[in-house]
């Protein structure tokens, strides 16, 4: 048996080397293709990032508490949305907290609108399915922190890779619930519809969206945790957020600030939590 194992080790199979091999052809052919996709997605987080943080934090954490207030339409969850922004405020992460916050709903929002279009196609082409499974599983098992080593390479340090990691990290979530959704739609309603002389169009935006929308919804509040949890790690990339202080108090030792990061993040992921929880349940009651 020793034998047989040094005969099958002494022929290493160099997956890493064909891996360097075709990221070095990458960024060799299309390094100006990344690095376009790079600039444009900077110059649009950072205009937003500025924005946000030119208004009054005050100001901003009203207008949050009032949003959370009209989705839900209780005052306690506005209470416990303005007072956890209040804490982070006083924590002194605020800009750190803003800058996550767009990255999140950035990330979460593209993934959206990536992972529903490609449920719903696989949700009416089997065969598109069987192709996409084996990929959603590679996307859902690998460790978060392999996702970095390619961003890294094709798109070098900042927010934009960080963004674009999250939505690779987060799409598969939309993409199985939006398929789930729509496979689960009663044929009884299918067969109405058709019965009324519905085309495929309207079948899918009057019958099937509607029967599988709080489905679609899970999906995206799974996608809004994936995607923070996601943010926190690309800071390793140069991600900027909530994500940074909580590197710096691994690398430091420091035990307050990466407590102060952890709580803030806690805070973000509930109020986030929460107010998708409100979205789904109304889309239940349409």
């Amino acid at each position: 048996m020793d034998q047989l194992t040094e005969l099958i080790t002494a022929f290493k199979i160099p997956v890493g080397q064909w891996g360097k091999s075709f990221f070095a052809l990458l960024t060799q052919h299309l390094e100006w293709f990344f690095d376009s996709i790079a600039r444009g997605l900077t110059v649009v987080l950072e205009l937003l990032m500025d924005g946000l943080l030119m208004v009054p934090p005050l100001v901003l954490i009203a207008l949050f508490a009032g949003l959370a207030y009209l989705l839900q339409r209780n005052w306690k969850l506005a209470l416990g949305t303005a007072l956890g922004l209040l804490f982070i405020l006083n924590q002194g992460l605020w800009k750190e907290t803003v800058e996550t916050l767009v990255l999140v709903v950035s990330a979460a929002g593209l993934s959206m609108a990536i992972g529903v279009p490609i449920g719903i196609w696989a949700a009416h082409n089997e065969k598109v399915y069987r192709v996409l499974l084996p990929f959603l599983d590679l996307m859902q098992t690998m460790p978060t922190f392999v996702y970095l080593i390619p961003v890294l390479i094709l798109f070098g340090l900042g927010i934009a890779p960080g963004l674009i990691v999250t939505i690779i990290f987060a799409a598969p979530a939309p993409i199985r619930l939006t398929y789930l959704g729509i496979v689960s739609v009663p044929k009884p309603l299918i067969e109405a519809g058709q019965a009324f002389g519905a085309t495929q169009r309207q079948l899918l935006w009057k019958v099937e969206l509607p029967a599988a929308l709080p489905t679609i919804m899970a999906g995206l509040t799974q996608c809004i945790m994936l995607s923070l949890s996601m943010v926190v790690i690309a800071a390793l990339i140069g991600a900027s957020g909530l994500g940074k202080p909580v590197v710096r108090g691994l690398n430091q030792l420091n035990i307050p600030l990466g407590i102060e990061a952890g709580l803030a993040i806690v805070v973000l992921a509930i109020i986030l939590d929460r107010v998708c929880r409100v979205s789904q349940g109304k889309g239940s009651q349409t």
